[in-house]
């Protein structure tokens, strides 16, 4: 697929982040858009950011709000875009959608470990069940799943658990790959590319609390978590309130959006460049290339303090 005007593409978490990024560049190359996300309000800024050059005759971009974990929310999805889009087909499946959260299987609850996994992990999986039959009604069509550097290696530092998004984003990985020659056999002209972006600037730490716990504030277990955290880092929490710790985590969310090396804006620009050239794997970042060498020379090794103050020291990360 060399060109994406006059495709239709489906992103799932169009609201902010690489979703938002993804759908102003594809419509800025004439690509019919259907986003959906849990919040209609961040839709409507994506939309708007879409429009605010005036869009070429016919061209659509229509949003809906849908739980990527719930295989109904799905379907109404697709009709309603069938509908909207005055089409049997897509071109384009982008299944960006993911939250962090439910990290520990001690200290984290059971629905909040699979909260994440469902949405991260299932929301692929239904993505792709879901959109599968318009994508082969195309003369063309490519499939493109979020991972992530998690996916290949299942830590965000030493001081924090990370069980629930590293699964789900290994499960990514191996289902993607597994598709390539799924799909070679049963629908060839469909292609497939799994991504593994690395620390992009986007909001999914505040936007995972508040699907998590319908705020952006830490509970109980959270901050309990984030002590934890902290000293493990060296950070004396003794003397520091949870109204100190709450604090720390709303600048902790901010310089993950703002202090990060790749923006979700480049990250877009790279991932639809992947896709014009037919790669399957797509890293993203600097950081993303470096740790995906670095895994691959020393395995054994990967999970180790050293290696991640190796990585910390070499790429700036201020993740963990």
């Amino acid at each position: 697929m060399k060109d994406f005007a006059g495709k239709i593409a489906v992103i799932t978490g169009g609201g902010t982040g690489m979703g938002r990024e993804l759908a102003r560049q594809l419509v800025a190359e004439g690509c019919n858009v259907a986003m959906c996300d849990v919040s209609a309000e961040a839709m409507a800024e994506t939309k708007r950011l879409c429009e605010v050059e005036k869009l070429p005759q016919g061209l659509r971009i229509t949003t809906h709000i849908a739980d990527v974990s719930i295989e109904d929310h799905y379907k109404r999805f697709r009709d309603e875009l069938i509908e909207q889009q005055a089409t049997d087909k897509i071109h384009l499946l982008f299944n960006n959608a993911g939250i962090g959260g439910g990290g520990s299987l001690f200290s984290n609850t059971r629905e909040q470990w699979e909260r994440t996994f469902n949405i991260c992990w299932g929301g692929v999986y239904l993505g792709v069940r879901t959109f599968l039959p318009l994508l082969v009604k195309a003369d063309e069509a490519h499939i493109v799943n979020t991972s992530s550097v998690n996916g290949f290696w299942a830590s965000v530092g030493m001081g924090v658990s990370h069980t629930a998004y590293s699964a789900a984003k290994f499960a990514v990985k191996g289902f993607t790959e597994a598709m390539i020659n799924d799909l070679r056999l049963n629908a060839p002209h469909v292609k497939c590319s799994v991504v593994m972006p690395g620390h992009i600037g986007t909001s999914i730490v505040s936007n995972s609390r508040k699907v998590q716990n319908g705020s952006d504030q830490l509970n109980a277990d959270e901050l309990k978590q984030a002590r934890q955290r902290l000293q493990g880092q060296g950070i004396d929490v003794a003397k520091m309130s949870d109204a100190d710790i709450q604090q720390l985590a709303l600048d902790r969310a901010r310089i993950f959006h703002d202090e990060a090396p790749t923006s979700a804006a480049a990250a877009a620009r790279i991932i639809l460049a992947g896709v014009k050239a037919e790669r399957w794997r797509i890293l993203v970042g600097d950081d993303a290339h470096l740790l995906d060498e670095r895994v691959r020379k020393t395995p054994e090794q990967a999970y180790s303090p050293e290696f991640y103050q190796n990585i910390v020291a070499a790429t700036g990360w201020k993740v963990g």
